[in-house]
C-alpha cells in the first residue's frame, strides 16, 4: 500500500462528506512523548499511542488516545508516524518492529536528539520503506511539552511541510525550518545543545565554587538576576539546585547521550570543543556516582572522580 496525501489540518472524506483528522501514531510516550500525545489530540488529531513500557500508555486511553500493543498495531491504519524515543537506535529498532505495517509513502517525523549519524541511519531506513522523512528535534523539556510551547527545529522536503506544519502548531510555539536537506536540523539541535550544557554545568560550578569559598549562594543570583547575565533558563536551573529539587525533566543521563554526540559530531568536523568535553567529564562523573536519573543540574553533585 501506498500514501499520498495532501492536507492542512484536515482531510475530506468525499464518500460521507465529513471532515477526519490523519491519524498520527506517536511511538515512545515517556516524559515527552505522552504530554505531545495529548496534545495532538486536543488539537483534533486521531491519535494512537505505543510505548515499551505498557504503564506508561495506558493512562492516555482516558484522553481519547487509542493505546496500541506494540509498534505495527499503532502504525497500521496512521497517516502520519512520530518518534518520541531516546536515541537512534532506539527509532531504528521500533522502525523495524513496525516493519511492514509501515505504509509507504507515509510521513515519518523524528523529534529525538539523535545526532549525526544517527539521522543518517534513520534517513537510510526511512529511504527503505519509502517513508517521506522530516528531521525535527524539539528544544524543550516536560513543562514546555505539557503546555504546547516546544520550540521545533525541522528539516526535510518542501513538499511535505503543509502536512506536518499543522502537527508541530499543536505541540509547539515555534518551528524554525532549518533547510530541505534532512539532518540539518540535528546538526542544529547539537549547536543548541552546547550552549544548554554549559550554561547548565557553568551555573553548577559557579554554586560549589560560591560554596566552596564560604559564601551564601544566593549571593550569586543577586548578582546575575536582572542584569546581562540573566536568563529564563539559567534562573530555572539555578532556582533548581538552590533547593536541592532534581525532579527530572531531562535526566543526567540523557545529558550525557547528548554531549557523547556533540563531541562525536566536533570530532568528525574537526572542530576543538574543551568546554563540552568538560561537561561531558562531569555529567559521566555525577551518572557514575549515581544521580542518572535526576535532572541534569545535578550535575552540581558531581564530585571529582578518584
Amino acid at each position: 500500500m501506498y500514501r499520498s496525501f495532501q492536507f492542512e489540518r484536515e482531510a475530506h472524506d468525499m464518500t460521507t462528506g465529513t471532515t477526519t483528522a490523519p491519524t498520527i501514531a506517536v511511538l515512545g510516550t515517556g516524559t515527552i512523548g505522552a504530554p505531545i500525545a495529548r496534545n495532538l489530540r486536543r488539537a483534533g488529531f486521531a491519535v494512537t499511542a505505543w510505548n515499551r513500557t505498557d504503564s506508561r500508555a495506558k493512562g492516555l486511553a482516558d484522553d481519547d488516545i487509542r493505546v496500541a500493543g506494540t509498534p505495527a498495531e499503532a502504525v497500521a491504519d496512521a497517516d502520519i508516524v512520530l518518534t518520541v524515543l531516546k536515541d537512534a537506535p532506539a527509532v531504528l529498532e521500533v522502525l523495524d518492529q513496525a516493519g511492514d505495517a509501515l505504509a509507504a509513502g507515509s510521513v515519518l517525523i523524528q523529534v529525538s536528539t539523535v545526532g549525526v549519524d544517527g539521522i543518517a541511519q534513520i534517513a537510510d531506513a526511512a529511504t527503505a520503506r519509502s517513508l517521506k522523512l522530516v528531521d525535527a528535534p524539539i528544544q524543550g523539556t516536560k513543562g514546555p511539552a505539557e503546555n504546547a510551547q516546544l520550540v521545533i527545529l525541522a528539516s526535510g522536503a518542501e513538499d511535505v511541510r503543509s502536512t506536518v506544519d499543522p502537527i508541530f502548531d499543536a505541540i509547539g510555539k515555534t518551528t524554525i525550518w532549518v533547510s530541505d536537506a534532512v539532518g540539518d536540523a540535528s546538526k542544529l539541535k547539537l549547536v543548541v545543545n552546547t550552549l544548554i550544557s554549559a550554561t547548565t554545568n557553568g551555573i553548577a560550578e559557579s554554586l560549589r565554587f560560591a560554596e566552596a569559598l564560604g559564601l551564601d549562594p544566593q549571593l550569586f543570583t543577586r548578582v546575575v538576576g536582572g542584569g546581562p547575565l540573566e536568563s529564563a533558563f539559567g534562573a530555572i536551573k539555578t532556582g533548581a539546585i538552590l533547593d536541592k529539587d532534581f525532579a527530572p525533566n531531562f535526566t543526567i543521563d540523557n545529558a550525557v547521550k547528548d554531549a557523547e554526540l556533540i563531541a562525536a559530531a566536533a570530532a568528525d568536523a574537526d572542530v576543538w570543543l574543551p568546554v563540552t568535553a568538560g561537561a561531558l567529564s562531569r555529567y559521566r562523573a555525577a551518572q557514575e556516582q549515581g544521580h542518572g536519573q535526576y535532572d541534569f543540574a545535578a550535575t552540581y553533585l558531581a564530585e571529582r572522580p578518584e
